[in-house]
């Protein structure tokens, strides 16, 4: 009888962790994020390093992921949705940077916002764009020694 109850207080322990552990993966994943959010669009000449689920940031705090990337046929320039918390309202000549974490860190984008009185509104398409810049390509500039 002892090692029944054992076994049913291991068993229970073990349920409980685990569905701790569901929750928390939800909850960074984006999962369990409230449906108070709205949609601003950018286009760009390279979106190296970023994906669908990168941080968007201002002043490094994390306020949106990117939702979307999809290539324009007509421009071949990289345009991405990104979603951003309801509460947060933006000056209309804010500024998208795809910015890196470090010399081997990934890539995240940041709003650089302006000091316009009129807002995005949702669905609304950031002009100030600056992609992301290849560290192989500054290198190879560089050894080069010249401007080509």
């Amino acid at each position: 009888m002892r090692g029944a109850w054992a076994e049913f207080i291991t068993g229970t322990c073990v349920l409980v962790l685990a569905i701790g552990f569901a929750t928390v993966g939800f909850q960074r994943g984006g999962f369990g994020a409230s449906a108070e959010s709205y949609v601003l669009n950018a286009s760009f000449r390279s979106l190296e390093g970023v994906t669908v689920g990168t941080d968007v940031r201002l002043a490094g705090v994390t306020v949106g992921k990117v939702s979307a990337i999809s290539l324009n046929p007509d421009s071949f320039r990289a345009d991405m949705q990104i979603t951003l918390d309801a509460g947060l309202e933006l000056p209309d000549d804010t500024a998208i940077i795809i910015a890196s974490e470090g010399l081997l860190g990934g890539n995240f984008v940041e709003l650089q916002p302006g000091g316009s009185p009129f807002n995005y509104a949702s669905g609304d398409m950031i002009v100030d764009t600056q992609g992301s810049v290849s560290l192989l390509n500054l290198l190879m500039k560089f050894a080069a020694g010249g401007d080509k």
